[in-house]
């Protein structure tokens, strides 16, 4: 199961509270602008800044 596009329309990023959008392999939401990845664990987004992931674009 995947996140539902319901909820991913509603989630902000918890920093900027910019956009985010779905990853390629579906485990994770990114942020462009704080450049961070939220993991996705038992189909439930962790989106708490400090579990989230810096990322190289």
């Amino acid at each position: 199961m995947t996140i539902n596009k319901e909820l991913l329309d509603i989630l902000a990023c918890p920093k900027c509270k910019g956009d985010i959008y779905l990853n390629d392999l579906k485990d994770g939401l990114i942020c462009d602008n704080c450049k961070l990845l939220y993991e996705i664990k038992d189909d439930i987004p962790i989106m708490l800044i400090d579990e989230a992931k810096p990322i190289e674009t």
